[in-house]
């Protein structure tokens, strides 16, 4: 089947490429002349686990491009994967949407489905569709489906080629029959909703993943003040089928492209509507206030860290990504910067992005986790990556000039600091060797 995807991020690229391995002819179209040269090497611009290998596999399928009316007129299938990053007020921004939705109109010259994978308020595919149904140039028939992605970043690849279920919203039989065909050798439930309702999955689905974590995070500062242990707590609540054991990890919130976004635009949706999600509002409060859970902690040992040498361990939000979007690294940086620390910093992907966010003399990066926490009055562990989770902890006591560890993502067993020197406290459990 010939396909066209509009948008070259996470969801567009992932797609484009996982489509193409299939063997689907794949044109994926950016406004981005150098990222077209790029991708037309074989190479991704974006760092995700698998992409680059798969993409290189794939290139007999794939075309890249920034001639939007060539890889739109005659495409059987268009996907429109581009951005809806947040607005001030919290809404979705639809912009990049309608414009790809402008240039569909422009260019189609065959019948062809219209697929909305972006994330997009409920009733989008109506109004995408009324809008190119009014601006279309040639006489043939658009249609428009709802076809969400359920990807998470550091595994988007095997969540698209081995997807818990593939969701097909549409209105009318045919989109519904060309989506299947297009999805035909993809091992994976697939579900047939309205246009509506899978718009609302997707929303509903991420905003449940957010309230799990940040409940679990409520339960973890509890658990700190009475005495218990949350992974304990936790793992004791996984047992439940009904509850399940994922997302129940307590740290220092979430971030990235969806949760944060979405939570805030479900909320504004419902509010715009006259009606108020309580516990999606009370979810993104405390994430809000769960990301600065380490710099509180560290105020207790420290009144405050001027001239403190204080090593970050990891920028982004989560490991597997370069991605820095609502990482806390991002709000706790200037915090740290404003009451006169020095920061040593390691990350092994999110260090160009990070120096790009934020510049400053105070700033040092490292390649090596020996090399940031060497000399340290004080670590924060912010990214859970496996250098981290794989470290040697005796060095945090070889090499810090005191060795105080606090760890916003729970990376070693309790037992591990038990004899040593090393201050070591993270979320929701006891503080070893405290001070």
């Amino acid at each position: 089947m010939k396909i066209a995807v509009a948008g070259t991020g996470y969801v567009g690229l992932v797609t484009g490429v996982c489509l193409a391995s299939k063997g689907h002819g794949v044109t994926c179209v950016d406004v981005d002349e150098q990222k077209v040269e790029v991708m037309k090497q074989g190479v991704s611009p974006i760092y995700e686990p698998g992409l680059s290998e798969l993409m290189k596999e794939s290139m007999d399928h794939l075309t890249f491009t920034t001639d939007y009316e060539s890889a739109y007129k005659d495409a059987d299938v268009i996907f429109i994967g581009v951005g809806t990053p947040e607005k001030v007020d919290g809404s979705a921004n639809l912009a990049f949407v309608y414009q790809v939705a402008k240039q569909i109109a422009a260019s189609v010259q065959k019948d062809c489905v219209v697929v909305i994978k972006s994330t997009v308020p409920i009733g989008t595919n109506d109004k995408i569709e009324s809008y190119i149904h009014d601006k279309q140039k040639h006489n043939v028939s658009v249609y428009v489906a709802s076809n969400p992605e359920f990807l998470s970043q550091g595994t988007a690849v095997k969540d698209t080629l081995h997807a818990s279920r593939i969701v097909i919203g549409a209105d009318e039989e045919k989109p519904a029959e060309i989506l299947k065909k297009v999805y035909q050798d993809f091992d994976a439930p697939k579900l047939v909703v309205g246009r509506r309702s899978a718009e609302m999955i997707k929303y509903a689905s991420n905003d449940f993943l957010a309230l799990k974590i940040s409940y679990v995070n409520e339960i973890a500062n509890l658990c700190e003040t009475v005495g218990a242990d949350v992974e304990e707590v936790t793992m004791g609540m996984g047992y439940d089928s009904r509850i399940g054991d994922r997302f129940l990890n307590a740290g220092i919130g979430y971030g990235g492209s969806c949760f944060p976004k979405d939570t805030k635009a479900l909320s504004w949706l419902a509010s715009f509507n006259d009606n108020e999600i309580r516990t999606i509002k009370a979810a993104i409060e405390v994430n809000d206030s769960q990301k600065f859970k380490l710099v509180k902690k560290a105020r207790k040992y420290y009144d405050d860290f001027l001239f403190l040498n204080i090593a970050i361990l990891g920028c982004t939000f989560k490991p597997g990504t370069d991605d820095l979007r609502e990482a806390p690294s991002l709000v706790n940086v200037p915090l740290l910067l404003e009451d006169g620390a020095y920061l040593r910093i390691w990350d092994p992907v999110g260090q160009d992005n990070f120096k790009k966010q934020i510049q400053n003399k105070n700033i040092q990066y490292f390649d090596t986790i020996e090399e940031a926490i060497d000399g340290a009055d004080l670590c924060l562990i912010f990214t859970e990556w496996d250098d981290v989770v794989k470290f040697d902890i005796t060095k945090y006591e070889e090499l810090m000039k005191t060795p105080i560890v606090l760890d916003g993502r729970n990376c070693y067993p309790l037992s591990a600091f038990e004899g040593t020197k090393t201050t070591y406290c993270s979320i929701g459990r006891k503080t070893v060797n405290d001070r």
